[in-house]
């Protein structure tokens, strides 16, 4: 049996696992030590399986990965974001829908401090989606925006996404970063068209309110928004003016997020241990993840599979929009069924050597990507941060009122999508600033 028949049927039994709803890490780490004990035998295997999650794991750009998590806890514990919601609602209640757009407003600032798309859609929805049914809003649009928004959460920096893709695609975070704060802005921009003109074409869906906050009660509001609006300044700035690396940032926000914690006396010792525990395991089944991937580019490698893959795709002479659309396909099925982490990192040791032949910037790739695959999250049948959602607000809202109010949402991320693709430069401005 030939190397590239064995990879072959490595790839199909990941998948077989998978939709066996084996966890992803532990399919991708048994079928890529099964292969390589195929093509080498047991003592090159278990050399592999010794040294190469030391390896993955030993490498100084991942220790962004606990520390941005760690500062996303330890704001959630301190309760340094739950002004967010208030302020924004303050400012654009005026606005046909306010309720609705400034809960994406607000899942947009609550993004700066976490890289997670489900933290962002279940914080938002406990405090928002009552919000917006207390004022009779459609329980559609209510539960719809905010499963929408928190797709913001992996897409507006940190995103714990981007940093694995710049670590197996070896281009700089930073500038992955960057070039998501353009796509996180622009997906926003979009979402509030999309309840604005709902909210006009029908006003039953979205009442107006009838109360104004004062000029006085505003400007309290937005100062309890400080802690957010100094941490996105420390930590996207001082990437930005390059007075420190991507890596160093996770280090810094997490500290400035448990000083002002500390100095606003609202982190006990139990909030604090919380926060800590949390990111351990959220760490721990994140690395998981990343060390099966890293054995499975392995496998794929010794066999060959990968390049024979990757050269029949290229032999084609598909053009790069065509690429992109069969990839988008590919993610788009991907992620009805699987989370975003796992859909990626099984896919990239396939597709980055496609894409090396293509010519594709992987830096505008890498943040298309990160949007892709949020997408996925609100995607039916399994869109994770659907179910988030409901587990957050229990029976009053059903699952299908939530993926009915995800619809209009769907066509403005094909809109977003289209920018993107059209405009390259809606990605790569920011970035190309740090050249």
């Amino acid at each position: 049996m030939s190397g590239e028949l064995i990879g072959l049927i490595g790839l199909a039994v990941v998948l077989l696992l998978l939709v066996l709803r084996t966890p992803i890490g532990i399919s991708l780490i048994a079928v890529s030590f099964t292969g390589i004990y195929i093509l080498l035998g047991p003592r090159p295997a278990l050399g592999m399986l010794a040294t190469l999650p030391y390896d993955f794991a030993a490498k100084w750009t991942l220790s962004s990965v606990p520390m941005f998590l760690l500062m996303g806890f330890v704001c959630y514990h301190a309760g340094l974001t739950r002004g967010l919601f208030e302020a924004a609602r303050s400012l654009l209640a005026w606005l046909p829908g306010g309720l609705a757009v400034a809960s994406v407003w607000g899942a947009a600032g609550f993004a700066a401090v976490t890289g997670s798309s489900i933290a962002c859609a279940a914080a938002m929805g406990r405090i928002a989606v009552p919000e917006m049914l207390r004022a009779k809003y459609s329980p559609a649009l209510a539960t719809g925006t905010v499963a929408a928004a928190g797709t913001l959460g992996a897409l507006i920096p940190p995103s714990i996404l981007m940093i694995l893709f710049g670590i197996f695609a070896e281009v700089p975070i930073s500038k992955l970063f960057l070039g998501g704060v353009g796509a996180g802005l622009i997906t926003a921009l979009l979402y509030m068209s999309v309840i604005i003109i709902v909210a006009t074409v029908r006003p039953d869906f979205a009442p107006r309110s009838d109360t104004t906050d004062s000029f006085s009660e505003r400007i309290r509001l937005l100062r309890q928004t400080w802690p957010v609006v100094l941490l996105l300044l420390i930590v996207i700035g001082g990437m930005f003016f390059g007075l420190f690396t991507a890596t160093e940032a996770g280090a810094v926000g997490a500290l400035a997020a448990i000083l002002i914690a500390m100095g606003r006396r609202s982190l006990g010792w139990k909030g604090f241990w919380e926060a800590l525990k949390e990111t351990i395991v959220a760490t721990a089944s994140l690395f998981l993840i990343a060390v099966g991937a890293t054995l499975l580019t392995r496998f794929l490698t010794l066999s060959g599979a990968g390049d024979f893959i990757a050269d029949g795709i290229i032999a084609m002479n598909a053009s790069p929009l065509a690429l992109l659309l069969g990839l988008c396909l590919i993610y788009l099925l991907m992620g009805m069924f699987l989370d975003p982490l796992g859909a990626m990192l099984l896919t990239l040791p396939v597709v980055l050597p496609i894409l090396d032949g293509s010519g594709i910037d992987l830096i505008w790739f890498g943040v298309f990507l990160v949007k892709f695959l949020e997408i996925g999250m609100i995607t039916p049948p399994i869109g994770l941060n659907v179910f988030v959602l409901k587990g957050v607000i229990g029976p009053s809202v059903s699952l299908t009122t939530i993926f009915r109010g995800i619809f209009l949402f769907l066509l403005a991320d094909a809109i977003a999508v289209a920018i993107f693709i059209a405009f390259p430069a809606t990605i790569t401005w920011l970035p190309q600033l740090m050249e």
